[in-house]
């Protein structure tokens, strides 16, 4: 087990890069979604990450998991397919840094799960948390609402939402496989198994990517790699306390590639929703001494 580094900085600004690297991908996913749809894009991306990460995992000599940890691996992998493709859905009737903010409502809505499924007590601080979270999305709600909008707003909202439900599962999932299995490991076999799952409905929904999408499939598959990497090394080498705030900055990375390469404005709405929610996610980071590891969260 790597030492802590004794410049907590560096490892914080590692993970930064880490989080501006997976924002890139989610942005390079928008592209995907919208021209061969969210299943494709998904399906394509976890395929070419499986040989990425096969190919870390062969050569960094890894073993081979038993039996009740693979069981793991694919129900956690069952639960990222239901939530990537209906977030990179969601990226197609969204600006990239609303989805992103209204995401962040996730570490919250796991507080709850955690007390359901962990049998862990809800303190005052995951009250606060909620309010503040939940405010932060009714602001950007309202926002959206009254603005210009479609039903394909609305839904995508919705599929944003029902995606952070999913995601904090998720972090819970998470919480239990990082104890018993290492970053490559896990990622290599989500890769995998989310690929072999969406698999299934591949005789009605796969359509083979042209010359033209290749390139950014290969992209979005290598900046996740990328970003495991980097978020890695950063929470092998600082305490996860630290890193926490550095998770959010994924908002300033979506708003900046959202404008860069969408041309969407980020509206005060957006803004002053998203620091509700990210403030009610930092109090319930503060009621959870020991959080969930977000390196093994960043391979979605």
């Amino acid at each position: 087990m790597a030492e802590l580094h004794p410049r907590p900085f560096v490892p914080f600004m590692v993970a930064a890069v880490g989080i501006g690297t997976f924002s890139l991908m989610d942005a390079a996913m928008k592209d995907l979604a919208l021209s061969i749809g969210a299943y494709n894009a998904v399906m394509w991306r976890n395929s070419v990450g499986a040989l990425l990460m096969g190919v870390l995992f062969v050569g960094t000599r890894q073993k081979w998991p038993p039996a009740h940890l693979l069981k793991m691996h694919l129900w956690r992998s069952i639960v990222v397919a239901v939530m990537a493709v209906s977030f990179f859905w969601s990226l197609t009737k969204l600006p990239l840094a609303e989805a992103i903010g209204l995401s962040f409502i996730a570490p919250v809505i796991a507080l709850y799960l955690a007390a359901v499924m962990l049998k862990e007590t809800i303190g005052k601080e995951a009250i606060w948390a909620s309010l503040a979270g939940l405010g932060g999305v009714a602001i950007i709600m309202a926002g959206r609402l009254s603005g210009h909008y479609t039903m394909d707003h609305i839904w995508g909202a919705a599929a944003v939402l029902f995606s952070a439900v999913v995601f904090a599962y998720n972090l819970i999932l998470a919480r239990r496989q990082a104890q018993v299995s290492g970053p490559i490991e896990i990622a290599f076999f989500q890769n995998l198994f989310v690929a072999l799952t969406l698999g299934l409905a591949a005789p009605w929904f796969l359509q083979p990517i042209g010359m033209s999408d290749a390139p950014m499939v290969g992209a979005s598959a290598a900046l996740a790699v990328i970003s495991l990497l980097l978020l890695s090394w950063a929470y092998a080498r600082a305490e996860a306390q630290i890193l926490i705030p550095v998770e959010y900055t994924a908002f300033v990375w979506a708003a900046f590639f959202g404008w860069l390469f969408f041309a969407e404005p980020v509206t005060w709405p957006v803004l002053l929703g998203t620091a509700l929610i990210v403030g009610g996610s930092l109090i319930a980071a503060r009621a959870k001494p020991v959080p969930v590891n977000q390196v093994e969260v960043a391979t979605v």
